[in-house]
């Protein structure tokens, strides 16, 4: 059993008057979960009301959903939470989707794989305070002592006494909220811990409209973006005669989203490519072909980059010493300058794009005194802030309306493309939809940064390692987080980060940063492990027992239990030790988002080609919540992985993507994917943490491992193909 205070937050509960139907309100704040939606079985009509759990007359509990889903399930497992607790049958709750409002929201942001972790406890208040409050009401109609009363599936019990949470839930709404309340003990649990369908799924493959592309409305527009076709320029001139000829043209205009001087800028403004040509008409398809006859001159802004100058600035960055190392534990430079063995290598990974299914769109319908925006952004926040700045508008006459989403990967935390819909619906004056063409997207900018890094290793005259290094630079910034594994493990260690910067806008892209250096990280362990004679799993596990035991330092920011506890764990499901003819193994384990993820990779070789066969992945993320949505996650996470590393790249010439579409910018197909996958998730009770990104980030590493003994030779820069693996 669990006690919790409700008076931390007791301006997150709103108890207001009944509904009309009778039924009882319930408001709460979502306190910064940085991720999405809620759940259910929806019925036909929804009501915009923002952040309150709702019980109906007939029992029927309603939650809106505060945050955006970009397709990780938290719209049907952070209800499953309140459901939990609030005592209901799972086909009892439905869940709607709210709009942006900060006063009821602490914080509305899709990203860092935070949903759950940062909403599970004002989750389970919400759903333990309204189920009091309901025995209280109940209670005191019987006149018996609450202590006595008891629920179960939405209804109120006293002996052979029973009440429906509807039939009571107006009494309900008149009880003062308790100061604290009883949480389940986590093995009471009844809907947490169980598999439950997406609530959108019939929606999503029955094609209704849930999507920011599904946006219609009456008198709207189409417009679409003709951005510099290279980083470094600005637009000098333009003749638009033709393309406002041509039939369905309502105009071509330019924009500027800069925010005003004397605004601020927010983090999320990031844009290669503030002026813009925009071509506004009836249909996309007669807006896309206007696109082709502007006749639009471009100059220099600032010199134009290559990938080539790229490689080139990063080598220098890696050969200088940083004044101030990010971590510096004992002597490395003795330690290097004695050791018995050294092995350094150097690691790359080049520009990636997100690449979301659905392209990234908006619609605005901007007046004089309002403004309406609605679409897949997940960052309404900011968006809301930048929008008032650039519009002239209070916030509070912009109304922000979050769509589900195909796909975001944190390309759409940078809500520019909003922006541009509300500048251009109010130059215009008429709602506007804007859709980007997957060229337009592809060649925008907000990519992965391009990273390298370079690791080096001391080894003594009886294997042990007792010196690491590692020294990363990275476009706007480095791979390298200074105080994770091996960190803590080593008695000397250096960790220093370098950045270039560039005109070339970048982003987060799905685990950013980790889904590098993990796989670099891994890969040079296993070398390491290698060049010492050990198993690699046991000289992991080696070190975790130094990292337990007696530790380097106070600033390690892993639990080396819980670390080692996953390798343990994919050791025994994938038996590590048995060896199959024609079978290539690779291990990684990584942790990042507050969650350990460690995987055996299997591959075999096909008519000289590599084939991932199977794929073994130990996870610790706490309480699994959902664990369909959750091993979706997991498995999504690492086929994404395995085709980045494989195949994605993009690159530049004189400051011109090279890559601008899919015939040119390759990703992993069906017959790619891993032939099985077997998850498996370590039941420890922990309230949950982060899962919708940890899977990717170390699967690269164990692919690299397994493709080094499966070639003979070790792959040090993504894509892997076209090193030693050629495509057949």
């Amino acid at each position: 059993m669990t006690l919790i205070k409700t008076t931390y937050d007791r301006r997150s509960f709103i108890k207001v008057s009944t509904l009309s139907s009778g039924g009882m309100l319930l408001g709460f704040s979502w306190l910064a979960s940085c991720k999405p939606d809620q759940v259910v079985n929806m019925p036909k009509e929804w009501f915009d009301i923002n952040g309150f759990l709702k019980i109906a007359d007939n029992g029927l509990v309603t939650i809106m959903s505060p945050n955006p889903e970009i397709g990780q399930n938290v719209k049907t497992s952070m209800p499953m939470i309140i459901a939990e607790e609030l005592d209901v049958s799972w086909d009892q709750v439905t869940v709607e989707q709210a709009g942006f409002n900060i006063k009821k929201y602490t914080r509305q942001l899709a990203g860092g794989s935070q949903s759950i972790r940062q909403g599970w406890e004002s989750l389970r208040m919400a759903g333990a305070t309204a189920r009091r409050m309901l025995m209280e009401a109940a209670a005191k109609q019987w006149d018996v002592p609450v202590a006595e009363v008891t629920t179960e599936e939405g209804v109120v019990k006293h002996g052979d006494k029973t009440i429906g949470y509807g039939e009571i839930a107006a009494v309900a709404a008149t009880v003062t909220v308790p100061e604290e309340v009883e949480l389940k003990d986590p093995k009471d649990f009844k809907i947490i811990g169980t598999p439950r369908k997406n609530v959108d799924g019939s929606k999503i493959v029955s094609g209704k409209p849930l999507f920011g592309l599904d946006t219609q409305r009456e008198g709207m527009l189409i417009a679409m973006i003709e951005h510099p076709p290279a980083f470094g320029m600005k637009l000098k001139s333009l003749d638009s005669s033709s393309a406002k000829a041509m039939p369905g043209i309502h105009d071509v205009i330019t924009i500027n989203t800069s925010v005003p001087e004397g605004k601020e800028a927010q983090w999320s403004d990031t844009n290669a490519f503030n002026e813009l040509v925009v071509v506004v008409g009836a249909t996309t398809w007669q807006v896309m072909k206007a696109k082709k006859a502007l006749k639009v001159s471009w100059e220099e802004e600032s010199p134009p980059e290559s990938t080539s100058d790229h490689i080139k600035s990063m080598y220098d960055l890696l050969g200088k010493n940083q004044k101030e190392p990010a971590r510096l534990d004992g002597d490395p430079k003795k330690t290097f300058r004695n050791a018995a063995k050294v092995i350094e290598r150097i690691y790359s990974a080049p520009f990636l794009a997100h690449n979301t299914l659905e392209p990234m769109n908006f619609f605005a319908d901007v007046k004089e005194d309002q403004a309406e925006l609605v679409g897949p952004v997940q960052t309404p926040e900011f968006m809301s802030k930048t929008a008032s700045a650039v519009l002239g508008l209070p916030e509070e006459k912009i109304s922000i309306m979050m769509t589900r989403m195909g796909g975001g990967f944190g390309r759409r935390l940078y809500g520019h493309f909003g922006i541009e819909a509300a500048i251009i619906s109010q130059k215009v004056k008429a709602p506007v939809k804007l859709v980007y063409s997957r060229e337009d997207d592809m060649t925008q900018g907000t990519y992965r940064p391009t990273y390298k890094v370079t690791y080096r290793a001391a080894l003594d005259k009886n294997n042990n390692l007792i010196g690491f290094q590692v020294r990363g630079a990275g476009v706007h910034g480095s791979p390298v987080f200074a105080n994770r594994f091996p960190a803590g493990a080593v008695d000397n260690y250096l960790a220093e980060n370098h950045t270039l910067e560039s005109n070339i806008s970048t982003g987060a892209w799905r685990a950013p940063r980790s889904n590098f250096i993990a796989g670099a990280e891994q890969a040079f362990l296993d070398e390491v492990a290698e060049a010492a004679g050990k198993d690699p799993i046991e000289f992991r596990l080696e070190l975790f027992e130094r990292a337990i035991n007696d530790p380097v330092g106070e600033d390690n920011d892993y639990d080396a239990k819980r670390y080692a506890g996953v390798l343990k764990l994919v050791r025994e499901k994938s038996n590590w030790s048995q060896s199959t003819p024609g079978v290539y193994r690779g291990v990684s384990a990584y942790f990042c988002h507050n969650s350990y993820v460690a995987q055996v990779v299997d591959v075999v070789m096909k008519n000289n080609q590599p084939k991932v066969q199977k794929i073994w992945c130990a996870i610790d993320c706490g309480i699994v919540v959902n664990p369909e949505g959750a091993r979706n996650q997991v498995e999504g996470g690492m086929v994404d992985g395995i085709g980045h590393a494989m195949y994605s790249e993009m690159t530049f010439k004189n400051g011109r993507p090279e890559q601008n579409n899919f015939d040119s910018y390759r990703l992993i197909r069906h017959r790619e994917a891993p032939v099985e996958i077997e998850t498996y998730f370590v039941d420890n009770g922990i309230d949950p943490t982060g899962l919708g990104e940890p899977s990717l980030p170390p699967i690269m590493g164990a692919l690299a491992n397994a493709l080094a003994k499966a070639t003979g030779e070790r792959l040090y820069e993504q894509p892997f193909v076209g090193q030693a693996i050629e495509l057949g």
